[in-house]
């Protein structure tokens, strides 16, 4: 079974060290949360992994399908079966969501899907996520709510099929009514052929999306792992116990 193994990973940004050894395995076909306070490193990890120039990788290894991807680009580690959902996605103003997904959908596959067939497979699985329709004609997040920038990260996790999703923060800035429209989509297209690694803050997203493991990370390191057990402890006694253990 694939699976992602972050080793000893230090890295830096601007000179200052954020990630301080963290060791992480992620298998195809599990759900793993990634839990911790604000600044513990966590979004960094994601950015990181999937080649954010802004980061200084210092040491350590993140290995995918028998090579470490911190030697390759960006898109080749998406070409590879990675993906990376932003906590704050991008408004691209002139460009639809249809195009933008289709470009996606031909770089990451290395294929030319034709107009047609791209049209039948976003149809699909905007009615799988329910979706409005007029979502596709609309300028990439342009104007977009929170939920619904939300919702076309997910649209664009289920186009692309990634074998390993790293879902940066996405229940930030969302309302019930989007969250549970978000988890549910999730759950919708999750499969044993692709494995979840939900960074986040709170169990509210969990509550939707259970996952198999979960991990704390404090101060750029892994301190604490379990089941689903763990997020309702931290639920109801915050973090301050893990850190002073």
């Amino acid at each position: 079974m694939e699976q992602l193994v972050v080793k000893d990973l230090h890295a830096s940004v601007e000179g200052k060290k954020i990630l301080n050894g963290v060791n992480l395995t992620v298998k195809k076909g599990e759900v793993c949360a990634l839990m911790g306070p604000n600044g513990a490193g966590k979004s960094t990890l994601g950015y990181v992994i999937m080649g954010h120039p802004r980061y200084t990788v210092e040491k350590g290894e993140v290995l995918w399908k028998g090579q470490n991807v911190l030697n390759i680009e960006p898109d080749e580690r998406a070409k590879l079966g990675l993906f990376l959902s932003f906590q704050y996605p991008q408004e691209i103003p002139g460009v639809s969501v249809s195009n933008f997904l289709r470009t996606a959908y031909n770089a990451v596959k290395k294929t030319t899907i034709s107009p047609v067939e791209f049209v039948k497979l976003l149809r699909e699985k905007m009615e799988l996520l329910k979706v409005d329709a007029s979502f596709s004609r609309r300028y990439l997040n342009e104007g977009f709510s929170g939920g619904e920038k939300k919702r076309t990260e997910i649209l664009q996790l289920a186009i692309l099929q990634p074998e390993m999703a790293i879902l940066d923060e996405t229940d930030s800035g969302l309302d019930i009514t989007s969250l549970k429209v978000v988890g549910d989509g999730v759950n919708a297209i999750k499969s044993n052929n692709m494995g979840i690694l939900i960074i986040t803050h709170y169990q509210r997203i969990l509550n939707y999306i259970k996952p198999d493991t979960v991990h704390v990370m404090v101060k750029g390191k892994i301190v604490k792992s379990g089941g689903s057990e763990l997020v309702e402890q931290l639920e109801k006694e915050g973090y301050d116990w893990i850190k002073e253990d």
